[in-house]
């Protein structure tokens, strides 16, 4: 059975570069992504330099376990260490954000909080799924944004450019 599922992306270390790479393994595994604009912001948590950060979206097969257990198997690919501070640089950052509107804390929270918390999170949220209900304070994501404070965290849109290679079949 099929989950559709939503992904951040991020990287302040060769930003563009690390975000190309981890859309193209995501594409080979999962097929074509829905994605949102590219956003440059601020470190969050801590001095550093700036983030790019975007949301992808895609229909999988697998688990919850299955599809972490990819990402952090693409991060490390791509230079993540493994136990690496939580707030600190990082060549790439693969969070799932929601799977379907599961409501989980094991084998990760879900829906993920720093959707309501981050702006680099919840302004391409916005973007790709303005009218998707967040499934547990059950608002839309368009006005999640629309309310949010945003002085809180300053971001902008960039340009970016990646395509998407068209591949026969995905690898599960």
């Amino acid at each position: 059975m099929s989950a559709r599922i939503y992904i951040s992306l991020g990287s302040n270390i060769e930003p563009e570069r690390h975000l190309k790479a981890g859309l193209t393994e995501l594409g080979y595994h999962f097929g074509k992504l829905t994605l949102s604009s590219v956003y440059e912001s601020e470190a969050v948590g801590f001095e550093g330099s700036n983030f790019l950060n975007m949301v992808a979206a895609v229909d999988t097969d697998l688990s919850i376990g299955e599809v972490v257990a990819l990402f952090k198997k693409i991060e490390q690919d791509n230079g993540r260490k493994v136990g690496a501070k939580k707030f600190a640089p990082r060549t790439l950052d693969l969070d799932l954000l929601l799977f379907d509107d599961v409501v989980a804390n094991t084998p990760v929270e879900l829906p993920r909080a720093e959707i309501l918390t981050n702006a680099f999170v919840l302004w391409p949220m916005a973007e790709i799924e303005p009218d998707l209900l967040h499934p547990v304070v059950e608002t839309s994501y368009q006005v999640l944004w629309k309310e949010y404070d945003k002085s809180q965290q300053k971001l902008w849109p960039i340009p970016f450019t990646w395509v998407q290679a068209l591949v026969d079949e995905t690898i599960d």
